[in-house]
This record gives C-alpha cells, sequence and structure tokens, in this order.
C-alpha cells in the first residue's frame, strides 16, 4: 500500500471553513490514489483554552486529569474533519489514541510512542476508509490517557509514518516552508528547499517555529523524510532529510535569532575545581535554563570571570539564587538585558574553512560587537545587542548569499 500521513496544525483546523479547506487538501491525494492517514492537532487556541481552565479548577491538577482534559481537544477536530469527509462521500472516522492503541510509556504530560497496533487501521485503510488519528495522545500500560508534549501532533504523525511505513509525511502549518531566516524580520528571507535534520533541529532549538525541536529528533532517529507546506497556499514546501539527499552548494542553510535572552556575568569568582557545577547545579535545580557559557581565567588563575545567557524571565530569579549561593565567592554581578543571540547554521561549514572568519568579519564591517561566542560542529552563536539583531541578519544573509 502508498501509504501517505497528512497531518494538520491548529491554525490548519482553526475555523469550520479551514476544516473543509483542510478536507479539499485531503481529497487531492485521494484522487491520486493514495492510502492516507490523517492526523490532526486541536483547532488553535482550544489547547490554552483547557489548560486555563485546568488552572482556574485548582492549582494541583492532577497530571492524569490534565492529560485527559488537554487530549479533547484533538477529539474535536478529528471528529469534524471525519464528519466532513462523509459529506463529501468518502469513506472516514475519527480514532482516540484508545481506540488504535498507542501505547506511550513516561510521565504525564510528555510521554513517548513506544508501540502502535496497525490491524485495525490496515483494515480500515483495506477497506477504503481515511482514518483521521488525533495527535498529541497515547495510551499507557495503566489504561490512562497520556499526552505528548509540545510538538506533540507533529511527533504522533512521524510514529505513524514509521509503523505503516509510509510513502511520505506532510506536515501542514500556517507557513508554506523553512525560510532561511524569519521572513517577519528580513523581508529577503528565502524558503529552503531541501534541509537535514541536523540543520533543522538547530534552526528549531534556535527558535524556528515551524517544528518543536523533539519532532525533528523523532524524525531523524526514525529516518523519515518531512515534508513542511503551507494549508493556505497551493505551493512546494520544505522537505527535511539526510544529510546524504541533500545536493547543495549552500555552506550555511540558515539564520536564527532570539528576542528574549539576557546575559549574566560573575567577576571575580575564586576558582577551584568544581566552582561551574557550584554555580549551575541550583539554577538547574530551579528550572533556569543556561545557554551559553564563556569563563576566562586570569593570569595569576586564582580568579575567573564566568558569562552565561538565560532566559530575560528568568533574571531576577537568577540573582535572586547566586546572590543566595554560599558555596561560591564572587567580587560582583553584572546583569545585562536586551541582549541577542544570532546563530548561522549549516552542515557545509564542516569541510569548509573560513567561515568563522566570515561571520566575525561581516560583523565588525558593521561596527556589530561581540559579546560571546559558542560554536558546535554546523552552528557559530554570537551575542550581540539587541538592537543590532536585523543589521546582523541582514549582514550575514548577504555574506553567505542566502538571498540567491
Amino acid at each position: 500500500m502508498k501509504i501517505v500521513v497528512l497531518k494538520f496544525g491548529g491554525t490548519s483546523v482553526g475555523s469550520i471553513e479551514r476544516i473543509k479547506n483542510v478536507v479539499k487538501i485531503i481529497h487531492s491525494y485521494h484522487k491520486k490514489k493514495y492510502k492516507l492517514i490523517v492526523v490532526s492537532s486541536a483547532m488553535s487556541g482550544v489547547t490554552n483554552d483547557l489548560i486555563k481552565k485546568s488552572k482556574k479548577i485548582s492549582n494541583n491538577f492532577s497530571p492524569e486529569e490534565y492529560d485527559v482534559l488537554l487530549s479533547s481537544g484533538e477529539q474535536v477536530s478529528c471528529s469534524l474533519i471525519a464528519a466532513r469527509l462523509n459529506h463529501i462521500g468518502l469513506k472516514s472516522r475519527s480514532w482516540l489514541s484508545w481506540q488504535i492503541p498507542i501505547l506511550t510509556k513516561g510521565l504525564h504530560k510528555n510521554a513517548k510512542i513506544i508501540s502502535i497496533y496497525k490491524n485495525r487501521i490496515i483494515k480500515y485503510l483495506k477497506e477504503g476508509g481515511i482514518p483521521v488519528i488525533a495527535g498529541f495522545q497515547g495510551v499507557n500500560l495503566n489504561n490512562r490517557v497520556t499526552t505528548i508534549g509540545r510538538g506533540g501532533s507533529d511527533s504522533s504523525a512521524i510514529m505513524l509514518a514509521k509503523f505503516f511505513g509510509a510513502k511520505r509525511c506532510i506536515i501542514y502549518t500556517d507557513v508554506e516552508g523553512v525560510y532561511t531566516t524569519d521572513p517577519n524580520k528580513l523581508k529577503n528571507a528565502k524558503k529552503i528547499k531541501v534541509i537535514s535534520y541536523e540543520e533543522m533541529l538547530e534552526m528549531a532549538s534556535l527558535g524556528a517555529k515551524v517544528m518543536q525541536p523533539i519532532s525533528i529528533q523523532d524524525a531523524r532517529l526514525n529516518r523519515i523524510n518531512i515534508e513542511v507546506k503551507s494549508s493556505f497556499k497551493k505551493k512546494t514546501g520544505t522537505l527535511i532529510t539526510k544529510r546524504k539527499n541533500i545536493l547543495s552548494s549552500k555552506i550555511i542553510a540558515g539564520i536564527s535569532s532570539t528576542q528574549n535572552d539576557a546575559k549574566v556575568t560573575l567577576v571575580g569568582v575564586k576558582d577551584k575545581p568544581g566552582v561551574a557545577a557550584m554555580i549551575f547545579k541550583p539554577l538547574s535545580k530551579n528550572l533556569v535554563n543556561v545557554d551559553m557559557v564563556v569563563q576566562n581565567i586570569s593570569a595569576n588563575g586564582k580568579e575567573t570571570d564566568l558569562t552565561f545567557t538565560i532566559k530575560t524571565e528568568d533574571l531576577g530569579k537568577t540573582k535572586k539564587i547566586i546572590n543566595a549561593n554560599k558555596n561560591i565567592k564572587f567580587r560582583k554581578i553584572l546583569l545585562k538585558k536586551d541582549v541577542s543571540k544570532v546563530s548561522i547554521i549549516g552542515v557545509g561549514m564542516i569541510s569548509t574553512p573560513g567561515v568563522t572568519f566570515r561571520m566575525f568579519q561581516a560583523l565588525a564591517k558593521k561596527n556589530i560587537n561581540i559579546q560571546v561566542i559558542s560554536t558546535s560542529e554546523i552552528k557559530i552563536s554570537v551575542l550581540i545587542d539587541k538592537r543590532n539583531t536585523k543589521k546582523a541578519l541582514v549582514a550575514l544573509h548577504n555574506e553567505f548569499k542566502l538571498e540567491d
């Protein structure tokens, strides 16, 4: 069987008119004789509304009931899609996780799919049916409904593609694909036709909102090709695939930037073994996510200046935690808001010398000062003043000819 998995995000099913449009898309694939498995998110805004309701009911809402509550959003959208497919003469029905079943393990709110029973869906496909499956949910070994966390519906689609050996897995959303940088920040941003899992994972981790990092990682681990397309425009999207499938001369695939970073510098930290762990352990316990880290050792080797970045909303909490930490000694703490992390991403830099120099030179020509630097195999990130973000994006976009 030629199986295609079609997943529709919350904005794609955000209203009755949009659901009717989604059904037209599904019908177009049906005409091509594909066997279709449809996965749907909840209608846009529904999940957030359910979360608000849970908070009004209790500040100690049980995780088990939280998952039952949040999973109800997908039930509504799937029922509406299946009903509309029946309305136009196609055989369809909605499927909830426990009806298949889709088995998960792990904690409530953040479970992982471990197995999908295929027999009922295969039988339904052979009968000419179009199953519309609720994303974002599963059922655990205790027969309780679970949810799969942020990006959960994408993960559901990817795992369904894996277990059913689908030819294609297409994620329909409100954007036309993955762009070289945020098109809302730079008009010259260009849609990327093909991007590797690794590049997409870095871009998603750095703020690209097309897909959540966990979903990209699921696709990468299971070698599932993903097409990202708009449900509102009939245009080709972006293919996310393994490196060896990409024939491109581009060194850099894309550029990302952040909007809500802050910088913390501890000046004159008494240097001793384990001091970094002593600083970061209480931050970790208090759910403060530390990103870029730079340490400078003094000439006498007795002191160090330690700089790291966090989210701006964690700045006050971080200051309190550090000042209350009796295990470390330092001369002063410097806090700076309004900074932005700008990153270039590309597997091409692995085999291309001079990329770092070109990045730094392009920023220097625009008098953009670099405060912190971090690198990985396929990424270089710099911390700059937030007011220079757009200027940096333009400079780097031009330097690496991403508009071509």
